[in-house]
């Protein structure tokens, strides 16, 4: 599949998967979704508390990074684990601007970091931040309530349906501690539909910019 280098709208970077006419990220700006749909909706409900992350889609480490940043701000604890079943090529990740558009020079490493160190091992980061990569498919997680926080960030319904099903949902609710919660760009009916399904309470937030909503969906139990 053609895999191309772009920019969206923020200025920050992307991949382009021509065959879909798919991104990693949002055209209308692939930071300013990270901050609103992970930190803003999600990783701010924690305040400074130690929280653990399941990322589903690790892909660019955007997320990570982006979370790396605002956990260091509020001196947080976090135990991130993000999955990815095909992981994005070294030479894509060195063409990312994210340090740059982040104004985050200093941390230069850390992102570097992130990518390079092994897969299926856990590294400690920096003293507040473990990154643990996990080198599978969505529909091989069997945690059980492990995760505080899970950032839902797979490839759109439209071309990857199977990742939005009840049964990835499942997963995801059982990877979830008690009053856990999720969060994801998507707002379909029948994403919402599955998740009910399993037992999460859905609510529909304003989307980031280029989206009009999105969903927040707690384990209530």
């Amino acid at each position: 599949m053609k895999r191309e280098i772009i920019k969206t709208l923020d200025g920050s970077t992307t991949i382009h998967l021509e065959e879909w006419d798919e991104c990693y990220h949002s055209k209308n700006g692939a930071i300013q979704e990270a901050k609103h749909v992970f930190i803003k909706n999600g990783l701010s409900l924690f305040g400074n508390n130690p929280v653990s992350i399941l990322e589903i889609g690790f892909g660019t480490g955007l997320n990570a990074f982006v979370t790396f940043l605002e956990g260091n701000q509020k001196n947080q604890k976090i135990d991130y684990v993000g999955v990815e079943a095909y992981p994005v090529d070294a030479v894509e990740v060195l063409a990312m601007n994210y340090v740059t558009e982040l104004d985050a020079l200093e941390f230069e490493n850390i992102f570097q970091k992130m990518h390079k160190c092994e897969w299926n091992e856990k590294v400690e980061i920096c003293n507040a931040f473990s990154l643990t990569k996990r080198k599978q498919f969505f529909h091989e997680i069997n945690d059980f309530e492990t995760f505080d926080l899970i950032y839902f960030d797979a490839f759109g319904y439209r071309v990857q349906p199977e990742l939005w099903s009840t049964e990835i949902f499942q997963k995801m609710y059982n990877s979830l501690k008690p009053n856990g919660v999720l969060v994801t760009y998507a707002a379909r009916g029948v994403v919402k539909r599955s998740m009910i399904e399993v037992g999460f309470i859905v609510k529909k937030l304003p989307g980031p910019p280029g989206k009009r909503e999105m969903f927040r969906a707690f384990k209530k139990v």
